[in-house]
């Protein structure tokens, strides 16, 4: 026989489920507060993101202002609930719905030529733009380029060809850049742990390096011999490459530079800490020490030549590169090969494989 709830027994399960479920929704508007936090972590300022307003103005509004002020929040009740009142007004806003008067919109397709015709070619007018748009069958007035680059906070051309961004000047120089760089390597010598400064170069255009020298004391007088060296009318490393990039590093001397410009390498000094601008040769010094040199212990400045030279050999024939569509610099007749047995070839004691096939 079925036992028969008292009245008060239903007032307490009904209260209890009420209480339950009220502590839930605080738990979980909480943990959305600590996500967010988790999220913020080490900034200032707390600035959310959208779905995490989102996230916080829905738990939010089911615990009501009173419960909100009671509780510890990162942000204030009446934020939270002017979130939800703005989801709320943003279900019904139709306005991207309403078709529009007056004249037609530009098509985005044009709007991206527009851009990329600026950004791409700084010298171009509005009616140079506007008759490269006509070649490709946009027929528009120049009023409009004027307007389009003016929304995007694109200058007219006098004052945006004094802008050239960086990577629009690699690409007009490309086939004549060169850079420059110092890294260091402690090496173990007969008077203790000793610094060796190791000058490499490379040329943008193929990636190729070269291994201008190392010393531990990189003076004017060996600076000028480093420069004599790249700019040899028969040999030199520097030879058809016209613009030299490098930091401000106190090594790269006025004799240095004087000897590069007056040999037809005109040195580019880059800003102040702005490692950024010279990538290519930061990502060669980064592949050197994690590959090797940063994996092995020097007695001596022989080991250390040996070191490098394996490495820079593997590096042109046997290492491939995702800036060259991860091709190899230098590549091998038994490369894309198909017959023969596959092989090893190991450098610096295994640290460095190559897998080809031998002839058959």
């Amino acid at each position: 026989m079925n036992a028969v709830l008292q009245p008060w027994q239903l007032l307490f399960a009904i209260l209890s489920g009420w209480v339950q479920r009220r502590q839930q929704q605080i738990i979980e508007f909480q943990n959305s507060e600590i996500l967010s936090l988790m999220q913020s972590q080490g900034k200032k300022r707390i600035l959310l993101t959208d779905d995490q307003r989102r996230l916080l103005a829905v738990k939010g509004k089911a615990l009501g202002r009173k419960t909100l002020r009671e509780l510890t929040t990162i942000v204030t009740p009446d934020t939270i609930l002017r979130w939800h009142r703005e989801l709320v007004a943003r279900k019904w806003d139709h306005t991207d719905q309403r078709k529009s008067i007056g004249k037609p919109r530009i098509r985005q397709v044009i709007v991206d030529l527009i851009l990329r015709f600026a950004k791409h070619n700084p010298t171009w007018g509005y009616d140079k733009i506007q008759g490269a748009l006509a070649n490709v069958g946009y027929h528009i007035s120049d009023t409009t380029v004027k307007n389009v680059l003016k929304a995007h906070g694109i200058e007219p051309a006098p004052e945006r060809k004094h802008q050239t961004t960086w990577a629009t000047f690699l690409k007009a120089h490309w086939d004549v850049l060169a850079a420059i760089d110092f890294t260091t390597v402690e090496v173990w010598t007969k008077g203790g742990l000793v610094t060796y400064y190791l000058l490499f170069v490379m040329e943008l255009k193929t990636r190729r390096v070269h291994f201008a020298g190392c010393t531990t004391s990189p003076n004017e007088a060996w600076m000028k011999q480093i420069a004599r060296n790249l700019t040899d009318p028969f040999d030199g490393f520097l030879l058809g490459n016209r613009i030299v990039l490098m930091d401000r590093d106190g090594k790269f001397c006025p004799a240095f530079r004087k000897i590069l410009k007056d040999e037809g390498a005109r040195p580019l000094l880059l800003p102040p800490r702005s490692p950024n601008l010279n990538a290519y040769i930061e990502r060669f010094m980064r592949s050197l020490k994690s590959e090797s040199l940063s994996r092995m212990i020097f007695f001596g400045e022989k080991s250390l030549r040996r070191a490098v030279t394996a490495f820079l050999e593997h590096y042109h024939a046997e290492r491939n590169h995702q800036g060259l569509d991860n091709q190899l610099i230098e590549p091998g007749d038994e490369v894309g090969s198909v017959a023969g047995k596959i092989e090893c070839r190991e450098r610096l004691g295994g640290m460095l494989k190559y897998y080809y096939r031998s002839a058959a």
